[in-house]
């Protein structure tokens, strides 16, 4: 069994990867998609951001690859491989199920996002390179899409405006984001992605300068590099 989900991985990453070419892609949802256009919102960062998703492909492909070539019945890699799959698989169908619905999007993300973390707890102590950080840098860009994901809708469907959405949806991401960093004491990819998203969220609010969620990006940043002290490795 251990080979057979070595397999199951690998080609869960290639669908996964090959989803954007396979479908209609996306491009983030149009502000129209809400009852409040979405034109801009200060939760989401700068589009050069999303530039992740090609390091991440690439990473996880040639993880898997590589576990299923020299690691295929190694049991340290075992734990972490029936939820890594369960995230991939469901990340293979997000984008043509994301076109139907902002709603449908954000609840696969929190299934993506969950099963990924559970994989990266899972992890084990060898191969960091090829086996924990590429689930780190996932698991980080998606902790951060799903607070994206919520100040959308939070705004969006006119439940709050749109700078109060982005700090509420933010301070619940990164409160996510410092509890698994310091519950892991370790994989710190982790924690450096979510910082490459907070970035991107400073460069989108700089021009005009949204001094709050600005303020909220740069504290976040801050906490997660200071825990970077509490990390074993």
């Amino acid at each position: 069994m251990k080979r057979a989900w070595a397999i199951l991985v690998l080609v869960a990453a290639v669908a996964f990867a090959a989803s954007p070419f396979l479908s209609q892609g996306f491009n983030g949802f149009p502000p129209d998609r809400f009852p409040v256009p979405q034109v801009d919102p200060p939760v989401q960062p700068a589009g050069y951001a999303f530039s992740i998703w090609g390091l991440i492909y690439a990473w996880l492909i040639a993880s898997s690859g590589f576990g299923l070539l020299r690691r295929g019945d190694d049991p340290d890699w075992a734990p972490m491989r029936p939820w890594l799959f369960g995230s991939l698989a469901v990340g293979s169908a997000w984008i043509p199920l994301a076109n139907l619905s902002p709603i449908l999007a954000t609840l696969l993300i929190f299934a993506m996002l969950g099963t990924a973390l559970m994989a990266l707890f899972k992890s084990g102590d060898t191969d960091r390179w090829w086996q924990q950080a590429p689930i780190a840098v996932y698991a980080g860009w998606l902790t951060a899409a799903s607070a994206v994901s919520v100040g959308l809708l939070l705004g969006g469907y006119g439940w709050m405006s749109a700078t109060p959405a982005a700090l509420l949806a933010l301070s619940l991401g990164l409160a996510l984001a410092v509890a698994v960093q310091y519950a892991l004491h370790r994989a710190p990819s982790y924690g450096i992605t979510v910082i490459w998203a907070l970035i991107g969220i400073i460069v989108g609010n700089s021009d005009p300068l949204n001094v709050a969620v600005t303020a909220l990006a740069i504290i976040g940043i801050l906490v997660i590099l200071a825990l970077r002290g509490t990390d074993t490795e």
